[in-house]
C-alpha cells in the first residue's frame, strides 16, 4: 500500500483549498496548518511527514497549480496564491455529484457541485478514497467540459 500517496492527495487538496478560501489574496501557507505539529528529528530537521507535505506544496507550484514568492525555512510557502489553473480546476463543476430532484436554488447547486466543495466535504468526513478520487480529478487536464456547470 502506498500510504505516502494517500497523504499526498490529502496534503494537496488541503493546501489548495486553503488558498481557494483566501483567493485572490496571497497568504503564507504553513505545513503545520495542514498536517498539525510534527516534532523535528534528533538533529532538528523536520519529520518525514512534514517534508512530504512541503514537497507536495512545492510540486503543486512546479506543476502550475499555485504560485509563491519564497519559502519560510521548511515551514511554509510565503505569499502563496492559486494560479489560474488551480482556481479554474477547483471551481469547475463535478459531473453527477448532486442527487437529482434535490430542490436547491441554482446558486447553491453551482457551489455544491464544485470540485472545491466536494473536496472540502470529503476532507471533513475523512473519506480517504473520495479524497483520492477527487484530487486525481483535479489533476486531470481533460475534464469533461460539457459537464462543467460553472
Amino acid at each position: 500500500m502506498d500510504l505516502q500517496i494517500d497523504d499526498f492527495y490529502k496534503d494537496a487538496a488541503s493546501g489548495l483549498l486553503m488558498l481557494y478560501q483566501a483567493f485572490p489574496r496571497k497568504m503564507a501557507l504553513y505545513v503545520e496548518d495542514l498536517i498539525g505539529r510534527e516534532e523535528p528529528d534528533e538533529f532538528g530537521l523536520p519529520s518525514k511527514r512534514h517534508q512530504a507535505c512541503l514537497g507536495a506544496l512545492l510540486w503543486l507550484a512546479e506543476e502550475g497549480y499555485l504560485r509563491f514568492e519564497s519559502t519560510i525555512a521548511y515551514d511554509a510557502l510565503d505569499q502563496a496564491v492559486l494560479s489560474e489553473k488551480g482556481f479554474l480546476r477547483l471551481s469547475r463543476g463535478v459531473p453527477h455529484v448532486l442527487p437529482d430532484g434535490e430542490p436547491l436554488p441554482p446558486s447553491v447547486r453551482r457551489v455544491h457541485a464544485t470540485l472545491a466543495f466536494q473536496l472540502r466535504e470529503a476532507l471533513a468526513r475523512q473519506h480517504g478514497e473520495r479524497i483520492a478520487r477527487l484530487t486525481r480529478l483535479l489533476f486531470e487536464s481533460q475534464a469533461a467540459q460539457a459537464n462543467d456547470i460553472v
